[in-house]
């Protein structure tokens, strides 16, 4: 299939682009053992857009004189060295800047010396990941519902009215936070996705550049020269180790955890739901001042233990996280009550 001139053109501007952006982070890390690496990307990708220009004069068009950035590269220019390339590492690999996984806040421990070793890294903490945003959804429902629930009570209202308006507290929040986790997550993917691609294409076009990229991120890594082009030149052999491969080490993606956006969307409903269901059962089942005693109590005791179970994560004593979020619980509450009786007595 024979490559378009204006993509072929794309392609071209794309690799300058990327090998101008890689001396600008090796520039930022002066010193480090990153900054060979990004200066050998950079030769590397001088190299593909070279490959672009040949391609170019086959199909009759005369590759461009010069490089000038865009206004996009520019501005990411002038953050890197003013913020540093770890904040900026999400938007440096959609900008094909390659090597962000040696950024990753966790790296797997010791230095993989084989290809099943490779094969292996990768997210290892998803499954504590989806834990501690369960914890979160329903940390958010029951304090959001429980200021709900208490600044209507405050107003002095009929306890139907605090039932109705529990509820629609629930499921308005349950809702929202379902919706917004949707499209996060299917923005997220799709990003992801197109990543991917990126990575296919290029595999597809030069795969001995690729496994060149390859090796030069397993060297930063501390693997030897020779053994690391023998492990990348080993991984490209198989397009689809390959492209699994590159999209870890280069990209610091696992291809077989990006989310599902209606997984999310389910799991945040539920977990607002559940939180946002605690400070309203009182009400449902009990009556009068009973009622708001129960609010309280049940909505103490479930924050302190959020705030337990988020100790886990944090590595704060249990107790002292399950104050801590008792506390601010307890602030939030507070603070509703005291505005809701003020309308009260304001509109009552």
């Amino acid at each position: 299939m024979q490559t378009h001139p204006a993509q072929a053109l794309a392609s071209w501007r794309e690799e300058k682009r990327s090998a101008w952006l890689y001396r600008v982070v090796s520039d930022a890390e002066s010193g480090s053992t990153r900054q060979v690496l990004f200066l050998e990307l950079a030769k590397s990708a001088d190299a593909q857009a070279r490959l672009w220009e040949a391609e170019l004069r086959k199909l009759g068009m005369p590759p461009p004189s010069a490089f000038k950035p865009d206004p996009r590269a520019r501005l990411i220019a002038w953050l890197i060295p003013r913020f540093g390339v770890r904040p900026l590492k999400g938007i440096l690999a959609a900008m094909k800047v390659r090597g962000m996984s040696l950024y990753a806040k966790t790296q797997p421990h010791g230095i993989p010396t084989n290809l099943e070793q490779m094969r292996g890294e990768g997210h290892k903490n998803s499954g504590s990941g989806t834990l501690r945003a369960a914890v979160f959804g329903v940390n958010d429902g029951l304090i959001s519902n429980a200021s709900l629930i208490l600044g209507v009570a405050g107003a002095g209202v009929a306890a139907d009215m605090i039932v109705l308006s529990g509820a629609a507290g629930l499921l308005a929040g349950a809702f929202s936070m379902a919706a917004g986790e949707y499209v996060s997550m299917r923005s997220q993917r799709e990003f992801h996705e197109y990543q991917i691609a990126l990575e296919r294409e290029e595999l597809d076009q030069y795969p001995g550049e690729e496994a060149a990229e390859l090796a030069l991120i397993y060297q930063a890594k501390g693997i030897g020269v020779e053994e690391a082009k023998r492990l990348a030149q080993a991984l490209i052999a198989d397009p689809d180790r390959a492209l699994d491969t590159l999209a870890r080490e280069e990209l610091g993606l696992n291809p077989d955890e990006l989310g599902s956006p209606w997984g999310a969307a389910i799991s945040s409903f539920l977990a607002f739901s559940i939180g946002a269901l605690v400070p309203l059962l009182p009400y449902l089942l009990l009556t009068g001042p009973h009622a708001f005693l129960g609010v309280l109590a049940a909505t103490g005791i479930s924050l302190f233990g959020v705030g337990a179970t988020l100790s886990l994560f944090t590595g704060l004593n249990a107790m002292l996280g399950g104050l801590r979020m008792l506390l601010i619980g307890a602030a939030a509450g507070a603070a509703t009550w005291l505005i809701g009786k003020g309308l009260g007595v304001v509109l009552g």
